[in-house]
């Protein structure tokens, strides 16, 4: 799944099922978050905050500092339909931080200026 035609799919796919009420089918699921963590990490690149989404993936992106081992101290965590919503603009950075559904710590772990994304 590497054409961004097939990335751009998956990420339609699941918020159709997300609009819909249903939960999006895990392969499809996968896909999507890892296609937007790529594009993230091409649009943010660098290594000093580490986004996660368990359990399909994490990147390391954004300008600064680079991080090598251990816990970093700029990490963004969240679930996959919260990812989804969150980089395809139906939720904004703010609101998903203050409802608690991304947990982000460090001084650069505020997403809002590369959100939301946009595939190919």
């Amino acid at each position: 799944m590497s054409s961004p035609y097939i990335k751009s799919a998956a990420v339609a796919a699941v918020l159709s099922a997300l609009d819909e009420g249903r939960a999006p089918e895990r392969p499809v699921l996968r896909a999507a978050v890892r296609a937007l963590l790529a594009t993230l990490a091409e649009r943010a690149p660098g290594r000093s905050v580490e986004v996660r989404v368990p359990p399909y993936g994490a990147v390391q992106c954004v300008p600064g500092p680079r991080h090598t081992r251990g816990t970093p101290p700029n990490t963004v965590e969240m679930d996959p339909q919260t990812w989804v919503l969150l980089a395809t603009g139906r939720l904004d950075w703010e609101w998903v931080v203050t409802e608690g559904r991304v947990r982000a710590s460090g001084a650069r772990a505020d997403l809002s200026a590369y959100l939301p994304l946009e595939l190919e």
